[in-house]
């Protein structure tokens, strides 16, 4: 797939920075609010919940009875809500073998038992399962509850349980699958109609799902809302409900340590008092990590990305509030030097940027150039590159590190170089089409850089390994970080229009088509689901080793991240509405227990 090319092409940093600065450009503020969390309200964080011998000895037996109860059940059906129930719970990782198992019994079972007209909320729920979990199953098993050539079966409607699960199934479409296009049209319209007189578990159920569909939902953020729900269910199992609130509450309790150590770091970075201009949003930048991956073995994953998003949000601010262009490019022209050496030279070659001695004539008028910029950009390419070094040494400990260096300083380089060419857009006071922006966005959506340090910790791989699954996986990528882009511009466009930053997504559209904001959000969300027909593709196959499954799960989970952050508006930049309700229970909130 080729993805386009940057218009703007960037240069060499030429021009005399102290005739322009200071005179001509005027910084610009967006009036973010100061941080609310306190670093020592972060520090106090110690749950009791710790995986203590008494816990994870009742833990231990409550998995052994749940596997019991599971391998015990004959009923498909019932196999079927136990494994979604598992699932919502956040139990998976408990029973990844008794899953994979049971519903490789259910995917071999006639699937006539589920195709009478009774059953679609059935047949609905075992397509979603198994699509979720791998297996190839076509979209002709819902066939037989369409009538005629339009519409599925009115006689259906009522089932409100049905047109959950058939709306929730509908999201694992691919490309051309028409049965699921229709199913979430049908079943879309159904609820919409139908919500207004429901009441209780149900009207939760259906809210949730027209909200936002279960595939689209980082599943970490949804387990407190799912075990509510289930402690409601008159059949619930007490030893799964039980199960279900020690997990969460032990692996809160590892997320806890980690945000305590990275609070640590970031004050003793000291990086906002030389940037005030930018958002200090260290605990969002902690959300984002988590939720592209929970398990406490990835604590290094969760603590580097966190540092990586943190960056981005102040590099970001850095070109489209702060910088003059002639600044921007001599940042830009740093950050891609460092990415252009050889690993041997990586140390000196940074060196040199920052200092006139033992340098080549060639290299000595970028350090002059760079030498001029303003502090605080200085500030930000020193720190930019210690944290390069910080992840790489994470990463390749006493063995590769050197060798991981310049593809960190690569993928930053292009992010870098994507936001100049916005920085340029914005100068020129040009709008470009849809296409062309986003032959540029989806690269200074930051998706390509976050996956970048992602793919080194999804297992114990060499440089080449993760180059190959890089490659194989670019597609993917490139899917994802639109997603990112297109819901980072619905969410902040309208702050951003009122601010004068560059177009956005939704802007260029409006432009483009001649048509009203409506209209253009409208498309947008298309594209989103479009691309979501594309990420499905990845996701079910069998034939995948562990490592890429891994990097497959996290690379997904961005997507939905960006879902959560920009569904109600600007995440990063508005911090006391939704985004700090989801930090207070997943992060920071145990659940109570009997």
């Amino acid at each position: 797939m080729e993805y386009g090319t940057q218009q703007a092409q960037f240069k060499p940093c030429q021009a005399n920075l102290p005739e322009v600065v200071g005179t001509m450009h005027q910084r610009r503020t967006a009036n973010y609010k100061p941080n609310i969390w306190n670093y020592d309200f972060l520090q106090s964080l110690s749950s009791k919940h710790d995986l203590k011998e008494g816990i994870k000895e009742r833990m231990e037996g409550l998995v052994e009875e749940v596997k019991r109860i599971l391998s015990e059940e004959v009923d498909s059906l019932a196999k079927l809500e136990l494994i979604d129930s598992m699932t919502k719970l956040g139990l998976s990782n408990l029973f990844e073998n008794e899953m994979k198992e049971a519903l490789e019994t259910v995917a071999s079972i006639n699937n006539g038992v589920f195709t009478m007209e009774e059953h679609l909320y059935a047949s609905a729920l075992r397509f979603r399962l198994l699509r979720q979990h791998g297996h190839i199953i076509s979209q002709n098993e819902l066939r037989s509850f369409k009538e005629g050539s339009i519409l599925f079966n009115r006689s259906n409607c009522e089932d409100v349980e049905a047109m959950i699960e058939l709306l929730e199934a509908s999201h694992l479409a691919l490309e051309g699958e028409n049965i699921l296009h229709e199913a979430k049209a049908f079943s879309t319209g159904i609820l919409r109609k139908r919500v207004s007189s429901l009441d209780g578990r149900l009207f939760k159920r259906a809210v949730h799902a027209l909200e936002l569909p279960m595939h689209w939902r980082v599943q970490w953020f949804d387990i407190k809302w799912q075990i509510s729900l289930y402690e409601q269910r008159e059949d619930k199992q007490s030893n799964l409900l039980e199960l279900a609130k020690l997990n969460f509450n032990t692996v809160q309790a590892a997320h806890q340590r980690d945000l305590r150590e990275i609070s640590r770091w970031w004050r003793d970075l000291g990086l906002m008092e030389h940037v005030d201009f930018t958002r200090d949003r260290l605990v969002e930048s902690f959300l984002c990590a988590l939720g592209l991956s929970q398990e406490p073995r990835f604590s290094s994953l969760r603590k580097s990305l966190t540092k990586v998003v943190i960056l981005i949000l102040v590099i970001d601010d850095v070109y489209d509030l702060y910088g003059s262009l002639e600044e921007l490019e001599c940042f830009t022209c740093a950050i891609t030097r460092l990415s252009t050496m050889p690993p041997n030279l990586f140390l000196s070659s940074l060196f040199s940027l920052f200092s006139l001695t033992g340098i080549s004539n060639a290299s000595r008028r970028d350090s002059e150039q760079i030498q001029q910029l303003p502090e605080c950009m200085k500030v930000c390419c020193r720190v930019l590159n210690d944290v390069i070094h910080e992840i790489a040494y994470v990463i390749g400990k006493d063995e590769d590190w050197h060798r991981v260096l310049p593809h960190l300083a690569k993928a930053w380089a292009e992010f870098c170089k994507a936001l100049l060419t916005e920085a340029k857009w914005d100068n020129m006071g040009y709008t470009p089409s849809l296409e062309e922006y986003l032959s540029n966005a989806w690269t200074s959506s930051s998706g390509p850089l976050i996956m970048s340090h992602a793919s080194f910790f999804v297992g114990h791989m060499n440089w080449e390994d993760v180059a190959d699954l890089l490659e194989r996986n670019k597609d993917l990528i490139y899917n994802v970080s639109m997603i990112i882009r297109l819901c980072n511009d619905l969410g902040t466009s309208r702050a951003e229009r009122d601010r004068g930053d560059a177009p956005s997504s939704v802007v260029c559209y409006m432009r483009e088509a001649n048509v009203p904001e409506d209209i253009a959000r409208k498309h947008i969300k298309e594209l989103i689901n479009q691309e979501w027909k594309s990420i499905n593709a990845h996701c079910y196959s069998n034939a995948e080793t562990p490592f890429v499954r891994t990097f497959i799960d996290v690379t997904v989970n961005a997507a939905r991240v960006a879902h959560m952050l920009y569904q109600f508006g600007d995440g990063f930049g508005v911090q006391d509405g939704d985004i700090r309700r989801q930090i207070l229970s997943a992060v920071i909130h145990p659940l109570a227990l009997n």
